[in-house]
């Protein structure tokens, strides 16, 4: 099973700390935000979440090629597909939060779209689960034969 790599590692779980660190600042920076009544706040989560879902959907391609490399009938392929189905969904949130602030004063969330992002948040949490599910308990990703003293990725020569 190949894996989209870059200097020796996977590039997906690489990519996906960016977009998933955003989009929760997103929704720290909205709660603050309701307590403060700062409007710097909204302003910033309204970017964070413009740049989590760029940066979402770009983790996104990554992990399609990722899954398509995995044998069928396994269960890291039906893992894989919740997993990628439900961060498809976590993303829709956001852009409908996205969407809803655009018009308001301020890019204040509504109490829809504070919602929305609470929910893709929540969403992430059993997406990751079932993203560290595939590569601790199945291997997706993880080098055949890797070992506490395997060589450097970057060594070229084999894990084992």
């Amino acid at each position: 099973m190949q894996n989209a790599k870059l200097l020796g590692h996977p590039v997906h779980p690489m990519l996906v700390v960016f977009p998933l660190g955003l989009l929760i600042t997103a929704v720290l920076f909205d709660i603050v935000y309701l307590f403060s009544g700062n409007a710097l706040f909204a302003h910033v989560a309204y970017w964070n979440i413009a740049v989590g879902i760029i940066g979402g959907l770009t983790a996104g391609i990554f992990g399609l090629i990722d899954w398509v490399a995995i044998p069928r009938g396994t269960r890291a392929k039906t893992i894989g597909f919740w997993h990628g189905l439900g961060n498809v969904v976590l993303i829709g949130l956001f852009v409908w939060s996205w969407l809803i602030r655009s018009d308001a004063v301020d890019y204040a969330p509504s109490t829809n779209a504070f919602a929305l992002g609470f929910a893709g948040v929540l969403l992430g949490a059993i997406t990751g689960w079932l993203g560290g599910e595939l590569v601790d308990r199945l291997g997706v990703g993880v080098d055949q034969g890797a070992h506490v003293n395997a060589p450097i990725s970057l060594s070229g020569r084999p894990a084992r």
